[in-house]
């Protein structure tokens, strides 16, 4: 037989099995205590029976059987079912006596006591206390024999077996009125005690019932305030219920954004390689319908090998993008990082002459451990970015730091709209997937206006454990890249 797998049924279960328990320990209890409290009651009337029995014998018995003939006469508190005997011949150890019986007629009468009786008084210690035997056609008694052993007295059991066994009856009633009441009791208060954990799985069916697969999905579903006391067992489930909605809620979101930046992802790069494919096919349909001209067939060539360098450019950077969120390692290697950002620097200074630039470094050598090739490509962004977005004149100052680097102008800066989505791919500042011609303000992609730039100085840098932070306003824009020290 297998238990119920109602949390409810198992409580009332419980409840009902203790309280049964408990109802038959107090009535075992009981009964023996009053089952002792009446024997004693009873032994000391048979002790009373006794004393008399031993004042008759005192003062004398006629011989011969019988009342009044070799028997204890019949003293004034005897009861029915008293017994009453004694040894009054030396020659003759038997015992004689008598038991009071109640007559056809309602009238008491004594009867002989009986040679088999008499035989069993025999076997009973003269101590002078009651003990309990059962008597041939008498039933059980407690009886009583005198240290001499001349004199014994006895009264029935049938008052306290009959006691006992109606207190038993009782008990048992009053026990399966209990338990009916305390399992309905424990029924009501069990359901009642349980009603705030049928909300708490109420709400979490309510949420397992929502479409979760796919969309910009709003968990607005919580455990109601008041089942999320952590001092209660309730509370516990309820608080931690609700975290785990909260939890749930914050990764679909982030699901919900990877998925829509993959497609925008996918598009723009769409994009991004279809302006270069749809100018190679117009590039090489001119060449083909001038094949007499050098001239055309040259312009043609050199703007196939120009768009083809670009998506090149593109695919490389896409790639790259793809390995590092495959979680592809990098060399872990010292890098001199002061002597990279002076080569940088010198090589934008070539790039961009009509722009300021200032080098501002430690008087010790900064050192990172990484992918030299992959940093040298992030600072190199960062100032191709700032080059490229900046009109001349900029002054843009690039500064080393003991833990990383900073990169810094006087430029018009990010739009607001775009300072927080400035990491992310293929954003740029122009709302056409174009190339941009400064208008979108630092920032706004490096690499050939792909919008790249900076979603590769992001992972690259975040590739090698370190944080990329971006300040800006007009006038001023910094991007402070730091590295995990050696």
């Amino acid at each position: 037989m297998s238990l119920p797998r109602s949390l409810t049924a198992r409580l009332v279960l419980t409840t009902t099995a203790i309280a049964l328990l408990v109802s038959l320990l107090v009535g075992t209890a009981t009964t023996f205590a009053v089952r002792s409290y009446l024997t004693g009651q009873l032994d000391q009337d048979v002790a009373r029976a006794l004393e008399r029995s031993e004042r008759g014998r005192d003062l004398g018995f006629p011989d011969g059987p019988g009342p009044g003939h070799g028997g204890p006469d019949r003293g004034p508190g005897d009861e029915v079912g008293t017994l009453s005997a004694g040894r009054y011949d030396d020659t003759e150890p038997a015992w004689v006596g008598t038991v009071l019986t109640q007559g056809p007629r309602g009238l008491v009468e004594q009867v002989a006591v009986t040679d088999e009786v008499s035989d069993q008084l025999d076997g009973l210690p003269s101590d002078g206390e009651p003990h309990e035997v059962d008597l041939a056609g008498l039933g059980r008694y407690r009886v009583a024999v005198s240290a001499e052993g001349t004199v014994a007295a006895g009264l029935p059991t049938s008052d306290v077996d009959d006691a006992v066994a109606n207190l038993l009856a009782w008990e048992a009633v009053l026990a399966l009125a209990a338990l009916l009441a305390g399992g309905g009791a424990a029924l009501v208060v069990v359901r009642r005690q349980l009603r705030p954990l049928r909300e708490v799985a109420a709400t979490a069916h309510t949420v397992a019932d929502l479409p979760l697969a796919s969309g910009d999905i709003r968990l607005a579903e919580r455990v109601p305030a008041h089942l999320t006391d952590e001092r209660t067992e309730v509370g516990q489930v309820g608080a931690a219920l609700d975290a785990l909605l909260a939890h749930v809620e914050t990764a679909l979101r982030a699901r919900h954004r990877s998925e829509q930046q993959v497609r925008r992802f996918v598009a723009d790069a769409s994009h991004e390689l279809r302006t270069p494919l749809a100018t190679i096919a117009g590039y090489t349909e001119l060449a083909r319908r001038r094949p007499d001209d050098p001239a055309a067939a040259a312009t043609a060539l050199d703007k196939v090998e120009e768009e083809a360098a670009r998506m090149t450019a593109l695919v490389e950077d896409l790639l790259l993008l793809a390995r590092l969120d495959a979680g592809r390692p990098l060399a872990r290697e010292p890098v001199d990082l002061t002597r990279l950002l002076l080569e940088a620097t010198e090589d934008a200074r070539v790039l961009a002459p009509d722009h300021h630039w200032r080098l501002e470094l430690p008087e010790e050598s900064v050192e990172v451990i990484g992918d030299e090739l992959r940093l040298h490509q992030v600072v190199t962004n960062l100032l191709t970015n700032a080059r490229t977005h900046t009109p001349p004149g900029t002054t843009v100052t690039v500064r080393g730091t003991a833990h990383g680097f900073a990169v810094s102008d006087d430029g018009p800066g990010f739009p607001p709209e775009l300072a927080d989505t400035a990491f992310e791919r293929f954003v740029r500042g122009d709302a056409s997937r174009t190339r941009g011609d400064g208008s979108g303000g630092s920032g706004g992609g490096a690499g050939g206006g792909t919008g790249l730039g900076l979603a590769l100085v992001a992972a690259i840098v975040a590739a090698h454990g370190g944080t990329v932070g971006l300040a800006s306003r007009p006038g001023h824009t910094t991007i402070e890249v730091t590295l995990p020290a050696p």
